[in-house]
């Protein structure tokens, strides 16, 4: 992974959402984390895009590493055919074959623990950066629900029992948007299927993923 994205992983885990809030308190805090939000979504697009190159590049060094495996092999039944028939000639070049397929099988298979490390380095900050994420929504969904109470106590006296209702109803329906989609309800309703699906996804990941953990520790116990 470059290094400038790895700044931007690191900030994006660094950061705080109430951090940011004490800086922007002035200006507009609700958009302002909004947008913190969105910024990491792009930082775990980019770590997502890259986890996808360095994957088909490891399933693409396997596939060389066993093919030089099954020439190495083959080139082994060749020679003892040729020496068969008295063909050294034949048998010299299969075995200068099989000395340059030895010297590419070491470099083939550091590649491959390379990009091994490189695959499992990008999945923790995809999963760090989810869960980070997952903090900013939460806290973004606090804070509309005390800038609603604080807003509907300091109503004006005139404004009828309906409008106050009204208001209730509507930041009520936007934080369950907001915490269920990760959408604003602004957003697009065409939108709406894609993000459901990749959040449904996100979850099916993360149970999974609390199985194994709680799985494992039953085992430990027993």
């Amino acid at each position: 992974m470059a290094d400038s994205l790895k700044t931007r992983v690191g900030r994006v885990i660094a950061g705080g959402v109430h951090a940011l809030l004490d800086k922007i308190e002035d200006l507009n805090p609700h958009a302002a984390m909004e947008q913190a939000i969105r910024e990491a979504d792009g930082v775990i697009d980019e770590v997502r895009h890259e986890l996808g190159t360095v994957s088909a590049n490891r399933h693409l060094a396997q596939q060389q590493h066993a093919k030089l495996n099954r020439s190495h092999e083959d080139l082994r039944d060749q020679i003892a055919q040729a020496l068969g028939a008295q063909r050294d000639d034949l048998a010299r070049a299969a075995v200068a074959r099989q000395i340059d397929i030895e010297a590419q099988i070491p470099v083939l298979e550091t590649t491959l623990a390379d990009l091994a490390r490189q695959e499992q380095e990008l999945q923790g900050f995809t999963a760090a950066l989810l869960a980070k994420k997952r903090e900013m929504q939460e806290a973004l969904a606090e804070f509309r629900k005390s800038r609603a109470a604080t807003e509907s106590a300091a109503q004006p006296v005139g404004q009828t029992n309906v409008e106050q209702r009204l208001g209730k109803v509507t930041d009520a329906f936007d934080e369950i948007y907001q915490r269920q989609t990760g959408l604003d309800g602004t957003q697009q309703a065409g939108n709406l299927e894609q993000a459901a699906r990749l959040s449904e996804l996100e979850q099916l990941v993360r149970d999974h993923k609390i199985a194994e953990r709680m799985a494992q520790i039953k085992a430990g116990q027993a």
